[in-house]
């Protein structure tokens, strides 16, 4: 699915460089196919806020080959940035004013830091709602990652998240318990996928609230569809996310402890590094007690990530390609010509794709 570089986002540049089918929009006029317009909620962090952005530019282009999509990044002004990061916002992104306009044939909102217990306290609590309402009714599918799908199913479904005994963190094992999804059609029944998290929710709380569960594994509900199949996606993992991001958020981790801002130094993320990675971390871990140990006056030890990334595997992506492009192929089968209307005529809002499960 060729991605068209309808502006001047670097995003598309780097994607360029990196192998993947960019086309002009000359280019993208010229074949007789239609485009699908998709918006991106990007709410991460300045610090995770461009990573996150090609993380989930890679999985839309990556999963077909045909079809065109352009993709909208906007953000929620109540998050607060840098100046930096409000600069480029304010040249890339567009507004969400400016998308409810022109439409939108499906929407994908990442996750965000969270500061609060209660999510509905959070700062980007109040302007999130306003887009999951709109999306509801003139959005044909909206897609929802990790914090996200806590949100709306707090909000749309009145059903809490709960919190874990310990963060779940690393590559974990799932199986597609629902193979009569279109969703999960044609795709491995086992899968690795990455998580991320300190919070869930439940199956029987997914349950519970009406909606249908399609691919669990060892970190609980991977992911989940609302009543009628198609306008919510639930994902609780993060199968966008690149072949170091864990590497990335280990490193930021230990980088915690050694300024001394958590209690204990951080353990392995899950089934992600081999025996090699984790011996060689386990003597950098020597080498930063004995740096501490000496009251920081001998060398800061070096995070050794050149040594290790030849020995990390991506298990994931295409498992997480398949899926985002069943995704993207129902939408397909089902949006309106005019994206400011979200399905075609004669669509059974109730169940747009004809899910037999649904039928019965």
């Amino acid at each position: 699915m060729p991605l068209v570089a309808h502006n001047k986002l670097p995003t598309f540049e780097r994607l360029r460089h990196e192998g993947h089918v960019v086309l002009t929009p000359e280019r993208a006029r010229e074949q007789d196919i239609r485009a699908l317009h998709i918006g991106l909620l990007n709410m991460m962090p300045d610090a995770a806020m461009g990573a996150t952005e090609r993380q989930f530019y890679r999985l839309i282009g990556s999963s077909n080959p045909i079809s065109q999509f352009y993709l909208y990044p906007f953000t929620l002004p109540e998050i607060p940035r840098s100046a930096d990061a409000t600069a480029y916002v304010n040249e890339h992104y567009t507004s969400f004013e400016a998308l409810q306009e022109s439409g939108l044939d499906a929407l994908i909102i990442t996750g965000a830091n969270v500061t609060e217990p209660d999510l509905s306290r959070e700062v980007y609590w109040e302007p999130l709602v306003k887009v999951f309402d709109w999306a509801v009714e003139h959005v044909t599918s909206t897609l929802c990652s990790c914090l996200s799908t806590h949100a709306v199913m707090q909000h749309r479904y009145a059903t809490q998240r709960e919190q874990l005994e310990k963060k779940a963190w690393g590559v974990f094992q799932h199986q597609v318990v629902d193979n009569s999804h279109p969703l999960v059609h044609d795709i491995n029944t086992r899968l690795a996928v990455p998580h991320s998290r300190f919070n869930h929710v439940s199956r029987e709380r997914f349950e519970a609230a009406g909606l249908h569960v399609l691919i669990e594994g060892d970190a609980g509900v991977q992911m989940a569809v609302s009543p009628d199949g198609i306008n919510h996606v639930f994902f609780q993992g993060h199968p966008e996310y690149d072949q170091i991001s864990l590497l990335k958020e280990y490193k930021r981790e230990v980088g915690l402890y050694m300024e001394g801002r958590s209690a204990g130094y951080p353990p392995f993320p899950a089934n992600y590094f081999d025996a090699f990675t984790r011996a060689v971390f386990n003597e950098y871990q020597q080498r930063i007690q004995t740096y501490l140990d000496s009251g920081r006056t001998t060398d800061r030890p070096v995070f050794p990530e050149k040594q290790v990334v030849p020995h990390l595997d991506n298990t994931w992506h295409d498992s997480g390609e398949a899926v985002v492009g069943n995704w993207l192929g129902c939408v397909y089968q089902l949006t309106h010509t005019d994206r400011r209307t979200p399905y075609m005529d004669g669509i059974n809002r109730d169940n747009p794709l004809g899910w037999s499960k649904l039928d019965n």
